[in-house]
């Protein structure tokens, strides 16, 4: 009677620390290689897509992102006209970094390429998170090397939807680099059109700050677009890293732009002019989650708990 008196007792603390333990987030993310790109999927259902090659677009990109639910947040790549607002279509495919002045180059306008040479890991799935790195090589305009970057992207669901992490880092191989001061310097987003302020949606900093005007050239943990889709809000936020060189200020417009930009120091009008130097042989590294999110209406996706789920995330040094 004693033995079996432990025996359950043991089982009991067992289930009781069973009940008592975190809950995981069952998975089915994957993905398939195409041509030139690697497509994100859930359950075999397309997310988003990873574009490595692009003759028109000369940097690597995400675009067709989706919240779940299979909403879009991106805007459609390429615009569609009579849907669209059909600016900027080589220059807001969706999900980027690009540097509008990188030692003198303007990566963000096409005019210097961010040319993809090899996978150095994976696309592959591990503990439900997808993931690849790449290795590309900074060019200017008649293809002469300017420098490298590193790139680690990876993609998780997590409780309050999809997060995307793009970890990059610039190395100066070639060359001491110099990221200059404009508005169109690092992380974008084009959301879909009807998150867009000008037709409705919500622009909202971490802070509490609405709308594009109120937000623009302030640096936030975290800017966040969304809208109503049907029956449920859905949106697209845009963290960047607070371990970053320097916090970013956002450069917000009401027709779908959000940037994050930690270089434009006089550009968002916040003092002199910036000049980030990087000696040849040294490194800078840029870290951003954009999260993809959905809930139904009246029940608000937690963007302060999903940006400290953003920190909390493992993140490894390269």
């Amino acid at each position: 009677m004693i033995l079996v008196s432990v025996r359950l007792r043991g089982l009991l603390a067992a289930v009781i620390a069973l009940l008592a333990a975190p809950a995981s987030f069952a998975s089915t993310l994957g993905f398939t290689v195409g041509d030139g790109s690697v497509v994100l999927t859930d359950a075999g259902r397309p997310i988003g897509e990873f574009v490595h090659r692009d003759p028109g677009i000369l940097r690597p990109y995400v675009t067709h992102l989706h919240a779940p639910g299979g909403i879009p947040v991106t805007r459609h790549h390429p615009p569609r006209p009579g849907q669209d607002p059909v600016d900027h279509d080589r220059m807001h495919p969706g999900v980027w970094m690009a540097f509008g002045d990188l030692s003198g180059h303007d990566f963000w306008r096409n005019r210097a390429t961010i040319r993809h040479e090899r996978f150095t890991d994976g696309p592959a799935v591990s503990d439900g998170v997808v993931s690849l790195t790449t290795e590309s090589a900074l060019e200017r305009a008649d293809g002469a090397p300017v420098g490298r970057m590193r790139l680690v992207l990876s993609l998780a669901s997590r409780p309050a939807g999809y997060l995307l992490v793009w970890d990059a880092t610039i190395i100066a191989s070639e060359q001491d680099l110099v990221f200059g001061d404009q508005e169109e310097m690092g992380m974008g987003v084009r959301v879909a059109t009807p998150l867009t302020e000008t037709n409705g949606g919500t622009l909202t900093g971490s802070t509490g700050e609405r709308t594009a005007k109120a937000t623009w050239g302030r640096a936030f943990d975290w800017c966040d677009y969304s809208g109503r889709s049907g029956e449920r809000v859905v949106g697209i936020t845009l963290m960047p890293d607070p371990a970053n060189f320097r916090r970013s200020w956002f450069h917000n417009r009401a027709y779908g732009l959000m940037a994050a930009n930690p270089f434009g120091r006089k550009s968002m009008n916040q003092g002199d002019v910036s000049a980030v130097r990087v000696p040849k042989g040294e490194s800078l590294r840029l870290r951003f989650g954009v999260l993809l999110h959905s809930a139904p209406l009246g029940e608000a996706t937690d963007l302060a708990a999903a940006y400290r789920d953003f920190l909390a995330q493992p993140s490894v040094r390269h």
